[in-house]
Order: structure tokens, then sequence, then C-alpha cells
């Protein structure tokens, strides 16, 4: 029994390890849930960088689906970067954790407001929880970069 449960600690120990996390936040002595701060670099836009808290419940099947996000730039912003990313309206997937053995994920999505000259980082569950889809939204402004392109003015 002893060596049962001292294996299910260390499980629980490698589990919570990850390289990208920054913070880990108790949500009380009598919870097993805690709220893990991550860092993510975007893998081609590589001059922002992206804090993600989301609640993870140690030892249990699911986590909850809240998740918030901050994006800011933290380095350059090239013409050349913009250029390899997806201009979709739907964007591309740059991030994605599992967050259930039953199929719910958190995922990070990069979309490029041309208009604006913003990107913007979509954090989501892709389960419904509690009637809804949790979501939450930061921005990068392209403004000061070197991929801010000024628009003629419009008289």
């Amino acid at each position: 029994m002893k060596k049962t449960l001292l294996i299910l600690a260390l499980a629980a120990t490698l589990v919570g390890c990850d390289n990208d996390e920054v913070g880990d936040v108790s949500l009380g002595m009598f919870t097993m849930k805690d709220i893990k701060l991550n860092h993510l670099v975007d893998p081609v836009v590589t001059g922002v960088t992206c804090h993600v808290a989301s609640v993870e419940a140690n030892l249990s099947f699911s986590d909850p689906s809240d998740s918030a996000i901050a994006c800011r730039q933290t380095g350059e912003i090239t013409p050349e970067m913009l250029a390899n990313i997806d201009k979709s309206t739907s964007g591309e997937i740059v991030f994605r954790k599992s967050k259930s053995i039953f199929f719910k994920s958190m995922k990070i999505r990069r979309i490029f407001d041309a208009k604006n000259q913003t990107i913007m980082y979509l954090s989501y569950s892709t389960k419904e929880t509690s009637g809804s889809f949790k979501h939450s939204l930061s921005t990068v402004p392209l403004w000061g970069t070197q991929a801010y392109q000024s628009q003629p003015q419009k008289h």
C-alpha cells in the first residue's frame, strides 16, 4: 500500500513538471487544484510571449476549463515573421494542451487583424462547460515594430 501511494505521489509530481511552467499557486490545503502559470513563445512570431493561467486538478481525470491569457511583445516582430503566419479569419493553433482523458483540450490560436495591425491570441476550451465554451483573448499591436505598415490617410 505504501509503495502504491509513493508511486502515485511521484507520478503526480512528474506530471506537474513542465519546462514552460513559471508559477504554481495552490487553491488551498483541502483542494487538489492549483493555478498553473505557463509561458509560451510564439513559434513563428518569436517576439511575442504569452502567459497562460489555468486551473489544474491533480489526480483528477479532468481539469477545469477556465484559463486566462496575456500576450506581450518581448522582442522584434518583423515583416518576415508576419509573412509566415496564417492570415485567414480563423487563424492557426500555436499551442495545445490536453485537459482531460475525455478529449477536452485548451488551445491557443493566433489570428491576425490586418485592418488594425494587431495579432490576437485566443485561448479556449474545446468542450462546453456550464453552458459555455470558456475563452480568453489577448492582443499584441504591431505599432512601433518593424512589421507595422503605415497606411495612407483617407480624406
